[in-house]
């Protein structure tokens, strides 16, 4: 065991090394939404009274429980671990699998670990460096948030945080696996992704079922787990033991895997050829490269438009008389009714959902050139224009079509009129190309820093979602180009004039991106 385990704290400095960015990125900005959920439902529900009623109007609708789960305690603690437990915990488990994937099937994808083998590396080295690369990461995302939210009372804050950290392990475990299975890591970042939202759909499902979390379907789900822990209520801390078994017993089917196969393998080989169809293009290459990713996205947007139309009439009846959220909703989706203010809000963080979406598809890039499978494409009678033009089509042109979905989605969830919404989520596109142009450039001009292009998207996706619940001021709003687009719909009229004006950014750094990406040389 020794022999196999040598080389570990090398390989565990590296990854640290290699992720000192993006991980402080991650655990900052998981911790940031969850510590910072106290004073922002502290100064909307100032009274037991209004928080006991905001407690039984969520336990009642259904629509909301699917959303956000049930309600346990209605102390601040408790709303806290109510409404954002579980997507903090989502957020680790992206962290997570990123990490894990990114330091055992990506370094095999990329030749790095045959070479890191033939030096004094044991067998389990790679797998055990990443899970502990993931564990330290979720260790100080628990231990920020167990101290943000001490003030609430200790052992709520330490279950939440647990629960939190041991969702992101779990998934760090899954990812091990997956990576054993897949011959590449976009599979296995996809897969476990995939596996990450059926957990959600299941919790949901559940959810909607019961108002007390008992629902099968909801113990079905790790998520469900999170919930019922019951932070700042009755804590189950029998729930996080079933945690950490089921992170043990993941990571133990890793390294089973992981000592059956040779390095660069796996279980699941990719499909030999022939390909079916013609291939003629640039363009239908990367189109067969990305239409899985795709049309998930588009199934996933279109669904979900469904579920979130039909909570648009119980929007009021949550609410109440509480002026003060109606105040948060308005200022994220518009000063026209509540209902449509709901809509605009729906639309507006599907806007924000589809920058992910937009940075993937455009760092598809990144990863054909990186992966060594550009070069020879660029060697025969293809310009390098011609072969990112393929990519970057797809990804804009996906990008507009999800939102599309989307917005047939809550029409028809809605049972209203479905050009509205439709035209709610597409005048979200112009922000969404934004980021994905910010994406290209990036690539094009520096490309070893591509991946800052997720810190922007994230971004942006913070100031969208918590940004009118804590009251930023407007200078820091500003920064995201959402926050720049008309509410729609509501009473805000159309303005031509901000969505010609970042879809000409878009163009400019669109342009500026390719520009730069013809003067450079390749990924050796």
């Amino acid at each position: 065991m020794k022999n196999q385990l040598a080389g570990t704290g090398v390989l565990l400095r590296l990854a640290l090394r290699r992720d000192r960015v993006m991980m402080p990125v991650w655990v900052l900005v998981t911790a940031l939404l969850v510590v910072s959920m106290p004073g922002s439902l502290g100064s909307v529900y100032g009274t037991a009274a209004e928080r006991a009623q905001v407690a039984a109007s969520m336990n009642a609708n259904s629509s909301m429980r699917a959303l956000y789960g049930p309600v346990f305690g209605d102390s601040i603690g408790g709303l806290t671990a109510w409404r954002i437990g579980v997507y903090g915990a989502v957020l680790a488990a992206v962290m997570s699998l990123i990490v894990v994937v990114r330091h055992t099937r990506e370094e095999e994808e990329t030749g790095r670990q045959e070479m890191v083998s033939a030096a004094m590396v044991g067998r389990r080295a790679p797998l055990t460096a990443a899970l502990l690369a993931a564990l330290v990461a979720n260790v100080c995302a628990a231990l920020l948030i167990a101290g943000g939210l001490a003030g609430q009372g200790a052992p709520g804050a330490l279950a939440l945080a647990l629960a939190i950290a041991g969702t992101g392990m779990l998934f760090a475990g899954m990812a091990a696996i997956v990576a054993q299975l897949t011959e590449t890591a976009r599979a296995a970042k996809g897969i476990t992704a995939a596996v990450l939202g059926a957990a959600f759909v299941l919790k949901a499902a559940g959810d909607a079922g019961t108002a007390d979390g008992t629902s099968v379907l909801t113990w079905a789900s790790p998520l469900g787990w999170v919930e019922n822990v019951r932070a700042f209520a009755v804590e189950r801390w029998w729930v996080l033991v079933l945690l950490a078994a089921a992170v043990v017993v993941q990571a133990g089917v890793g390294y089973l895997l992981a000592e059956r196969r040779d390095v660069g393998l796996s279980f699941l080989p990719p499909r030999p050829g022939p390909a079916e169809g013609r291939l003629g293009t640039a363009g239908a290459l990367a189109w067969r490269l990305q239409r899985g990713s795709l049309i998930g996205w588009s199934l996933g947007f279109l669904v979900a438009g469904v579920v979130f139309g039909g909570m648009a009439d119980g929007a009021a009846d949550v609410v109440g008389g509480n002026e003060k959220t109606r105040e948060i909703i308005e200022r994220m989706g518009g000063q026209g009714g509540l209902t449509d203010a709901f809509l605009a809000t729906m639309a507006g963080m599907f806007g924000l959902v589809a920058a992910l979406y937009i940075v993937s598809a455009v760092l598809r890039l990144s990863g054909e050139e990186s992966g060594q499978r550009a070069e020879p494409l660029l060697a025969n009678a293809v310009g390098r224009l011609r072969w990112a033009g393929g990519h970057l089509a797809v990804a804009f042109g996906g990008s507009a079509l999800i939102l599309l979905l989307a917005g047939l989605g809550l029409g028809i969830g809605h049972g209203q009129d479905a050009g509205a919404a439709v035209g709610a989520t597409l005048a979200q596109l112009p922000a969404v190309w934004v980021i994905g142009a910010l994406a290209a450039l990036l690539y094009g001009a520096v490309p070893q820093y591509a991946v800052a292009a997720w810190a922007v998207a994230g971004t942006a996706l913070v100031l969208g979602w918590i940004g009118p619940a804590l009251n930023l001021p407007g200078a820091v709003l500003d920064l995201s180009p959402f926050a720049h687009l008309p509410k729609l719909p509501g009473a805000q009229a159309l303005t031509w004039a901000p969505l010609l004006t970042l879809t000409g950014l878009a163009a400019a750094f669109t342009a500026a991106g390719l520009a730069a990406l013809r003067r450079r040389d390749l990924a050796a």
